[in-house]
């Protein structure tokens, strides 16, 4: 088993020099089984959402950059950077572990190089702290939220954007008492919130199947579609499954499709846990299965492959892995998967079309092209008169769209960003 320094720094390499996902490389072996996944979660995590920071001090005490045959130094120096300023360790633990580290992969050479430029930032502790002003995202994907949202409102997402999410779970029955009985918030939509994100296998309900987890923000598409129950409706992209959960609860009739065998098989777990009915699942392209299909569902849910970089609170690596051209490409396929989502649905039924991700090229401007393109569909306006007397007005745009970020929510913990549009076939 792996030093858990050694492991926080080879995942950190491979996270930004391969641009993978943390949450992928924590199913692994090498991870997966680790000891200490707490401390490696905790140290990886907050190196990610302080690399610019990191980075920046690094510079300051670096005479020079090293080069890329000692890059296994350079990642370890982020990290025992990370543990100095934001996580509290003892700097003579900080210093041994990775200076020892940095010797048996490197030399001793690059370890007295480290080790000095550990020390000087230890020192400089204090004043390096209250020059901090929170600076999470790099300059390039800072340019594409100001090219959507201006330099103020990209602020806001930055600053509530470095805040770790708290855990949303979505209740089958009576949201109220399971809130009082978990200890957390009831949220506007009737989620519940809990601060302890903690293992939920040991959650009270959760052998029950009474509830399941869902994010705030991914809860709200499903609540869209008009009185489902004994409707037809297919829930494209459909894995892990908390959508389809919300539409089976509601009464109706669901096929879940995904293009991921492994996802489907854990949808199908959620959904038996549940004890909900098991709905008709299909494992597909999407694209492929609408070739095929027309004008046979009530509705359509269509939560579309996107950059998932509204989801930039839990994985914050998103900022440091995507590109403008990600964005570009997923927009492509999203707009594919909409014109062949259209043919599927009756005359008079609603396509609900939403994305996980904080570009308006994947939600706004998708679906204005998409009603500019396709006159036989109208925009249905959401308002919090569709949900509750306490929803907050401000997730809802002049257009008619929903449109959650960061900062909404602030006071009981935040959001991810996530776009949902509600349209119907009128011909």
């Amino acid at each position: 088993m792996n030093d858990p320094r050694q492991q926080a720094v080879e995942t950190l390499q491979n996270i930004l020099e391969n641009q993978r996902f943390f949450s992928e490389i924590k199913n692994e072996g090498s991870f997966s089984g680790h000891k200490d996944l707490a401390f490696l979660n905790m140290v990886i995590l907050t190196a990610l959402r302080r690399l610019v920071f990191l980075q920046k001090v690094i510079s300051v005490f670096a005479a020079k950059k090293l080069p890329d045959k000692h890059a296994f130094a350079r990642y370890a120096l982020i990290l025992a950077s990370a543990e100095l300023l934001f996580l509290d360790t003892p700097d003579y633990a900080v210093l041994n572990s990775y200076v020892n580290l940095i010797k048996k992969q490197n030399d001793k050479y690059v370890a007295g190089f480290a080790n000095a430029v550990l020390r000087k930032i230890a020192a400089a502790k204090e004043e390096l702290l209250k020059a901090d002003n929170g600076i999470f995202f790099p300059e390039n994907f800072r340019k594409l939220l100001e090219k959507d949202y201006g330099k103020n409102q990209t602020a806001l997402i930055e600053a509530a954007s470095l805040n770790e999410p708290p855990l949303d779970l979505t209740i089958k029955a009576n949201p109220a008492e399971w809130a009082e009985k978990l200890k957390g918030t009831l949220l506007p939509n009737g989620s519940v919130r809990l601060e302890n994100n903690g293992k939920i296998e040991k959650l009270p309900g959760y052998k029950e199947g009474e509830w399941w987890v869902q994010d705030f923000s991914a809860s709200l598409a499903a609540k869209t579609i008009s009185t489902p129950a004994g409707k037809k409706i297919l829930d494209l992209c459909a894995a892990p499954g908390g959508k389809t959960a919300q539409l089976l609860s509601a009464g109706a009739k669901v096929t879940s499709l995904d293009i991921s065998e492994d996802r489907l098989k854990t949808l199908t777990e959620n959904i038996r846990r549940l004890k909900l009915p098991m709905p008709q699942i299909i494992c597909a392209d999407a694209l492929d299965y609408l070739e095929k299909i027309s004008d046979n569902y009530d509705a359509v849910l269509l939560d579309a492959p996107c950059s998932a970089t509204g989801t930039l609170r839990r994985h914050p690596e998103l900022v440091h892995i995507k590109k403008a051209s990600d964005i570009e490409k997923m927009a492509k396929l999203q707009k594919q998967i909409l014109k062949k989502a259209a043919k599927a649905i009756k005359i008079g039924g609603e396509l609900i079309y939403c994305t996980c991700s904080v570009a308006k090229e994947e939600g706004e401007r998708q679906i204005t092209a998409f009603l500019q393109n396709n006159p036989e569909f109208r925009l249905i306006p959401l308002s919090a008169q569709d949900f509750s007397d306490t929803m907050p007005n401000s997730i809802f745009t002049p257009e008619g769209f929903i449109r959650t970020l960061p900062y909404h929510l602030s006071s009981l913990g935040g959001a991810d960003s996530f776009f949902i549009a509600k349209l119907q076939r009128t011909k």
